[in-house]
């Protein structure tokens, strides 16, 4: 069995997509002369390959669409609505399979596309505790197959991007002793909420040879490890889309997401032929193609797992406006789970991945402003669009049973906890974490401006017309007396003392210093700074810059290996 791929088959410079007109635009590949289809709508674009899925004619431009969605096959005349890939003629037929696009519109396509279809096995029937889901907090779920233990996401304990998030739920007492004594392990990407190195401390002293799955994603899951000081030594990197045999009954194939195949994955799990779906955090898991009708499927939910736009300011940020987008943002997430759900008609659907707070005083704004989709909410509306979908809003410690569940959907196939189970954290350690943190300030290193050119210099992206001015700030993001205030600029990696004269594009990031130090200090992801609410922005103009983004942060991953080369240089 071949691992799966992805594979770019069409790609836009930024410039190119701007010629784009809105609707519909045909686009031919000169390599291959493969013909595709983009659509330009008011907030996103789609695309797709010029092939009807009837019998794979070639589609025109509709004479009779009056909205500039629709494309009409040269072969049956089939209909396609291109802005929401349906088939509208014949209605209700098929869905047309979208390829991805990134912000220069890169077009991915997965190759083979269901991989999960290859040595198919017919579902035996369950006994009664011969599968069961535990919930255990956020997108750790603990799944008993059989006489086997498999643990997703552990994350039990201190905070996730550095100190920005913190747990919602009280794990169980026995969270740390269940994980210790798993089977195996599957850990999605390398996000601190799904990745959580306080957890793998206490688990490495526990049991450092523990079988941890992760897929082959290009920026690999575990590439912070070693400086982590974290003792774990069974870890197993697996291809996509490939079967992966835990026992005669039991197995388990990891897909990657189509929007960011390069750190994201999700997880089809089987048990005599009973299929589990975790989609986890994928934006599109496995470019859209996912299995129909599996017994259980498990995603996200929450929204506001990003700083945009509660961390920006300036110009249309106003508060109004942030509360007008997040409310919009979460309905539209919220109707799209429903949508994805109804589609796939799962027999079982449970929201997890999103039980996360900004617990921390310094954090109140964001936490009174980035208001969340309930999963309470989620399921109601799933019910009502498919009441014959059963839904589950876990707490810590509730389990379902999939055989009772299947047998007998309106039977008390799910065992909440005790009464006295304590659901909700009012505790979280705060001055342990933050201590570790503020550490960072103080480190011989920053008493050296030249840190600042070597950080930069050194990870080399340039020729990007964009100037930022980082300034260090205390929690509340007021400019720290004697921290650093600086301007860089990409055109030609230099540092002016003031912006240049000719047009740029400008970002003005004020980064609390503790978090900033300590992500230079450690060779962390600014995902820290950024999804972790510890900078505010502002920008003119007004636009996401997608290539520095993933250029400069792609070398974050080697910046410790090369911290010390600094230290002997330049200190």
């Amino acid at each position: 069995m071949t691992s799966q791929v992805s594979k770019t088959v069409l790609r836009l410079e930024a410039e190119e997509v701007q010629t784009l007109k809105d609707g519909i635009n045909f686009k031919k590949q000169p390599e291959d002369g493969k013909c595709y289809i983009i659509y330009k709508g008011k907030d996103k674009m789609r695309a797709c390959r010029n092939q009807c899925k009837h019998q794979g004619g070639l589609f025109i431009k509709d004479i009779e669409d009056m909205d500039g969605r629709t494309v009409r096959c040269t072969k049956h005349y089939w209909k396609l609505n291109v802005a929401t890939m349906e088939y509208v003629n014949p209605p209700d037929s098929f869905m047309q399979d979208e390829l991805d696009t990134d912000g220069s519109l890169e077009l991915l396509e997965l190759n083979p596309p269901d991989p999960w279809t290859a040595e198919p096995r017919e579902a035996q029937e369950l006994h009664a505790g011969e599968i069961t889901l535990t919930y255990i907090t956020h997108a750790c779920m603990e799944l008993k197959a059989g006489n086997k233990r498999m643990m997703f996401d552990p994350w039990l304990t201190g905070p996730a991007f550095a100190r920005g998030w913190w747990l919602l739920h009280e794990p169980p007492s026995d969270a740390m002793d269940r994980l210790s004594q798993a089977d195996l392990i599957y850990i999605s990407h390398m996000h601190s909420d799904h990745l959580s190195y306080p957890t793998l401390q206490q688990l490495s002293m526990k049991r450092p040879d523990i079988p941890i799955y992760v897929g082959d994603t290009s920026r690999p899951v575990f590439w912070y490890l070693e400086k982590s000081g974290v003792n774990l030594t069974n870890i197993n990197v697996v291809p996509f889309g490939v079967w992966q045999n835990v026992d005669e009954h039991l197995r388990f194939m990891i897909l990657m997401d189509g929007v960011h195949p390069e750190m994201d994955t999700c997880l089809i799990v089987e048990y005599k032929g009973h299929m589990i779906l975790n989609t986890v955090d994928c934006t599109r898991p496995n470019n859209g193609r996912l299995p129909h009708g599996v017994d259980v499927m498990l995603s996200d939910f929450a929204g506001g797992a990003s700083g945009f736009p509660m961390t920006f300011h300036g110009g249309k940020y106003t508060e109004s406006w942030k509360a007008g987008f997040i409310k919009n943002e979460r309905k539209k997430l919220l109707n799209y789970k429903t949508q994805l759900v109804k589609s796939l008609q799962p027999k079982i659907y449970c929201p997890f991945a999103g039980y996360f707070t900004e617990a921390h005083p310094s954090d109140r704004y964001i936490k009174e402003t980035n208001i969340k989709n309930s999963a309470a909410d989620l399921n109601e509306s799933i019910r009502k669009s498919c009441p014959n979908i059963l839904t589950w809003t876990p707490s810590p410690g509730s389990v379902l049973d999939l055989a009772l569940a299947l047998n007998d959907p309106s039977n008390s196939a799910i065992t909440e906890p005790p009464n006295d189970t304590k659901i909700y954290k009012d505790s979280w350690d705060f001055d342990l974490y933050l201590d570790e943190l503020n550490a960072s300030i103080s480190a011989e290193i920053f008493k050296y401006k030249s840190w600042i050119q070597y950080y930069y210099k050194w990870a080399g992206f340039k020729g990007y017309n964009l100037v930022i001015r980082v300034i260090e700030t205390d929690d509340d993001f007021e400019p720290l007396k004697g921290g650093y205030d600086y301007l860089v600029d990409f055109l030609d990696l230099s540092f002016p003392d003031v912006r240049p004269e000719r047009d740029h594009a400008f970002e003005e990031i004020k980064n609390r210093v503790n978090v900033m130090r300590h992500v230079v200090l450690n060779g962390r992801l600014w995902d820290d700074l950024y999804i972790g609410f510890s900078n505010r922005m502002s920008r003119d103009p007004d636009v996401y810059h997608h290539r520095p983004n993933i250029i400069f942060i792609s070398y974050i991953f080697y910046w410790h290996t090369h911290f010390q080369i600094f230290v002997n240089i330049y200190v």
